[in-house]
């Protein structure tokens, strides 16, 4: 069996019913737009943050999950394509998952309005149902999303981001979504502390952004253009720890090619042996492990089901995988 088919084990009629409720909760009858959606919808990708959402309504659940349960998961899949739509604009990036991305196709005004009409559905699929509850923990959510992007345009144009910094604005962009999935799950099955919930989401973040950057310096494809990070200058952590145990000369050595408008293999390379040479992957590589030790802390005290094994499992997925 494959490792996220035992992820997926003990909610896989669930999925199945979310899969459902999603795509029809996403049709249109306007063309042009039902088009691209059919085009958004037929290139998914790994839905780790649904199956969060609902791994926890069912860790916590003694029963069935509540149609709660699966409007939680479809409110994050419908903010998190937003932001996906979103971001690919803003990084004015052409493929996603070995796809064009939509604003390849169609265009910026396009995606915006895409990009748009999912949120849009977000906040009707809460209000409609009353989910003030769930729509509130989205809010927080977006709102640190768009923190944490304004945040790395600021720092990233002078090559002055810190470690501090950088887990600041992963914690925003990436990691409050995931902490976001682990609560809504958790409140959809009227769980009513969520601390311990909220920081096993942020570190599970934490982990999945650190490991993202690491594929920035693969010379494997892997759905995204993996220069990409360095040519928007974005400095992830095995560059900030690289570029703050260098040498004076080879910190301005770097910096210079980190600046070049035109990123070709060559810089890449040369970014690649400066990280090696002061062991940036490593160090990297160790603090993922770091939280992951402090996610398993927090993973313990939760309930001893096939739910928790499966978010066990995830957390070693996401450190272990190769896209």
């Amino acid at each position: 069996m494959k490792i996220t088919e035992k992820i997926k084990k003990p909610i896989t009629q669930e999925l199945k019913i979310f899969e459902k409720q999603f795509y029809s909760s996403v049709s249109s009858k306007v063309k042009l737009l039902d088009l691209i959606l059919i085009y958004v919808l037929n290139r998914k990708g790994k839905q780790i943050r649904p199956i969060l959402v609902l791994l926890f309504a069912k860790m916590y659940s003694s029963g069935n999950l509540t149609e709660k349960s699966y409007r939680a998961a479809n409110l994050v899949e419908l903010i998190h394509t937003a932001s996906l739509i979103h971001d690919d604009i803003v990084d004015d990036s052409n493929v996603r998952r070995n796809f064009l991305t939509i604003n390849a196709l169609w265009k910026n005004k396009i995606s915006v309005l895409v990009g748009d009409f999912f949120l849009s559905k977000a906040l009707l699929l809460s209000t409609e149902n009353k989910d003030y509850d769930l729509l509130n923990e989205v809010s927080k959510a977006v709102k640190e999303i768009s923190e944490g992007e304004l945040f790395q345009i600021q720092k990233s144009k002078n090559f002055n981001l810190s470690e501090e910094d950088y887990i600041i604005l992963i914690s925003k962009k990436t990691a409050s979504l995931f902490s976001c999935c682990c609560m809504l799950g958790s409140i959809a099955s009227e769980k009513k502390d969520l601390n311990d919930i909220e920081i096993f989401g942020k570190y599970l973040g934490i982990i999945f952004q650190i490991k993202d950057d690491l594929f920035d310096f693969t010379t494997k494809k892997i759905g995204k253009p993996n220069k990409s990070d360095l040519k928007s200058q974005k400095i992830t952590l095995p560059l900030i720890y690289s570029i703050k145990n260098s040498t004076y000369q080879d910190k301005i050595k770097i910096k210079s090619v980190l600046k070049k408008k035109k990123y070709t293999l060559e810089n890449k390379k040369s970014v690649n042996e400066f990280i090696l040479k002061y062991k940036g992957f490593e160090y990297a590589n160790k603090k993922m492990l770091d939280y992951k030790n402090k996610a398993m802390n927090i993973l313990t005290s939760f309930p001893d089901n096939e739910s928790r094994k499966s978010i066990k499992i995830l957390l070693d997925y996401i450190i272990e995988r190769k896209y």
